[in-house]
């Protein structure tokens, strides 16, 4: 006869440790640990991060730090003057600001996209 009511688990001995289960760590626990897991998804945060910052310089660079060399290399563009103001004026004092503006909206939308994507990618993970 056993010793145990029907319906219950019988009694289990305790040596050790579970053993077979691998005790699972998060993400977010791996980060905050500093683990080698951890910084490789720091690391693919702070690449995608620079990757969006040197492109969106290198596009600042190519539209507005040219506009010097093209006056410079076009000397009819240095004479022109639309509604009697010099055109650098025009291109440097005004049409400049709409495309700082639209850098600057597009950089902040693809950050916090890359950012919601490591979100995800990170609390995919979590039990």
């Amino acid at each position: 006869m056993s010793s145990t009511p029907a319906g219950s688990n019988p009694r289990v001995r305790v040596t050790g440790p579970p053993t077979g289960r691998r005790r699972r760590t998060t993400v977010t626990a791996e980060i905050d640990a500093r683990t080698e897991l951890g910084e490789v998804y720091m690391r693919s945060l702070v690449r995608a991060q620079l990757r969006l910052a040197l492109g969106t310089t290198a596009v600042l660079v190519l539209t507005l730090g040219l506009v010097p060399a093209a006056f410079w290399l076009l000397p009819p563009l240095q004479h022109a003057r639309p509604a009697d103001v010099p055109l650098a004026w025009l291109v440097l004092g005004v049409l400049a600001y709409p495309l700082l503006v639209m850098l600057a909206v597009s950089y902040v939308r693809r950050s916090e996209r890359n950012e919601a994507a490591f979100r995800d990618l990170v609390s995919r993970d979590e039990p």
